[in-house]
């Protein structure tokens, strides 16, 4: 192509986008002009002979859409390449009746691009001679099979998005794990998909997932494999390794393992910055069926959201975990300016995730009541140290001031807008089952369980232990205080509870903390 064939516009409002594509097109010899939105990409095409056009879609003052309905206005035969990192069928939809001619995904491969660019300029000079010549058949099938591409193409950014948007709704590396195999039986039609992770120390695979198909037994005959055959599973790795890349293998002969030869099967590594973490595997086990190019790219795009969503669970468990570290210092520091109270919430905690689990509560439940019982005095925090540490007894403005703490607790808390069933709990652990309590005077089953858990083990930790507006009670006594208040302050079900664990060693031993 000469120069004037070979000018290309590209339209981006990223300055390091509209840099690395300059460079790379005028190293090859191309004519290129960049524009940092739609206006200035309009004024360029009225002035200049541009052949082939890429524009993204979210730009100030015109967007990529109204860039590429302006452009076929100008020229309709000119072509026109959406560059978009958030893929849609709307988008797709829309762009098509625009005039556009492809689709690429950000980030942006630049050989693709160039490919591309290529691609459509061939096409639109074959285009205008057939428009010359007047060949309106060749142009028609040539439209029809760019649209049935396009169609294609949308499909296939469909099937991306439902894979993107089933690992947002992950939220644990295990539903990771089992939502890769689930979409390589469901999506790629896969007779079997395993997820194993990858040991470095041994450099073997531990097998975290296995998905088979239903009808796996009546297509081909034989139990579904438990995990893959080692001899398959050590010559994937080996390819894995060696390639660094997604492969779409033939099995070598050995494949004919418990009852089933492999006819076609894929593996794609799962890496998380730039590490291997794990293997995603898919099998064929019927002779009629193998897998594609375009099957070994999707279970591509798998392996690297599954990474992602992976490593984001993993960012998101250490940010909790330095949170939860940062509140549990301030209750020490709260607890340090008392030494009646020190380890008073270890306490707490610990009394009530025994009561919780002899009460039949599920895991999460028992997790909610650690961290909230925790961090359910850390409200006191703002309750100045004359009234919070006074030796005698309160007066009634400083009882109400006292009474505070559950809302301040429970608005510091809540402000993070990440533990709600914590929050509730810190709230009302001060509630009592005949409405006499506080902050809001709850009643009987409105008071969250959980609370009414905190609320026993609260209150037996503080009467067993010396405060310093009084000594500790001794241990029979507390318990017939809180046996007496059974109904009242106290739920009944949980003072059983407590009643029948109180003298238990493991009280005993929480009691010396």
């Amino acid at each position: 192509m000469n120069q004037e064939a070979m000018q290309i516009l590209v339209v981006d409002d990223e300055e390091a986008i509209l840099d690395a594509v300059e460079i790379y097109f005028q190293r090859k010899g191309y004519s290129i002009h960049v524009a940092r939105n739609g206006m200035q990409g309009i004024d360029i095409i009225e002035k200049k002979s541009i052949r082939c056009v890429f524009t993204d879609i979210n730009m100030p003052e015109m967007n990529g859409l109204e860039f590429a309905e302006r452009v076929r206005e100008i020229d309709n035969t000119l072509p026109v390449i959406i560059m978009t990192g958030t893929p849609s069928i709307e988008s797709m939809v829309q762009t098509l009746r625009n005039g556009v001619v492809d689709y690429l995904i950000k980030p942006i491969n630049l050989e693709q691009m160039e490919l591309t660019a290529q691609r459509v300029m061939r096409e639109r000079k074959t285009f205008i001679e057939n428009l010359i010549l007047k060949e309106e058949l060749a142009r028609q099938k040539r439209l029809e099979k760019l649209n049935r591409e396009l169609v294609c193409r949308a499909q296939d950014l469909n099937i991306l998005n439902e894979i993107m948007e089933d690992f947002s709704e992950t939220d644990s590396t295990d539903m990771a794990y089992d939502k890769v195999v689930e979409l390589g039986t469901e999506k790629l039609l896969a007779d079997q998909a395993f997820f194993h992770l990858y040991s470095h120390e041994d450099g073997s695979l531990i097998q975290m997932a296995c998905r088979s198909k239903k009808s796996l037994e009546k297509d081909s005959p034989g139990e579904p494999w438990q995990d893959i055959p080692p001899q398959i599973k050590g010559y994937l790795l080996q390819l894995i390794q060696e390639n660094n890349t997604p492969c779409l293998v033939c099995p070598p002969d050995e494949a004919f393992v418990q009852n089933r030869k492999v006819y076609s099967c894929m593996a794609a590594p799962l890496k998380i910055r730039n590490k291997l973490f794990g293997i995603v595997s898919a099998f064929h086990f019927t002779q009629d069926r193998s897998f594609s190019e375009k099957d070994i790219y999707y279970l591509n795009f798998i392996a690297q959201r599954a990474a992602t969503s992976i490593e984001n669970i993993a960012l998101y468990g250490n940010m909790m975990g330095n949170l939860y570290s940062t509140l549990l210092a301030f209750v020490t520091a709260l607890e340090a300016r008392d030494r009646y109270t020190s380890r008073h919430s270890i306490r707490v905690a610990r009394y009530a995730m025994d009561m919780a689990i002899h009460m039949g509560c599920t895991q999460e439940e028992i997790e909610i009541i650690d961290m909230a019982g925790h961090l359910h005095d850390i409200g006191k925090i703002g309750i100045p140290d004359h009234i919070l540490l006074k030796p005698g007894k309160l007066t009634d403005e400083e009882y109400e001031i006292i009474k505070a703490h559950p809302i301040i607790g429970a608005d510091i808390i809540g402000r993070l807008g990440l533990w709600d069933e914590e929050t509730d709990i810190i709230l009302y652990h001060h509630e009592r089952m005949d409405g006499t309590g506080y902050p809001e005077g709850l009643k009987g089953g409105a008071i969250p369980k959980l609370a009414r858990i905190i609320a026993v083990a609260d209150a037996y930790d503080a009467m067993a232990s010396d405060r310093s507006y009084r000594r500790k009670i001794a241990k029979k006594e507390v318990i017939r205080l809180i046996h007496e208040q059974s109904g009242r302050s106290f739920d009944p079900d949980v003072v059983h509870i407590l009643l029948e664990r109180c003298h238990s060693e493991e009280w005993d031993a929480i009691y010396v903390i």
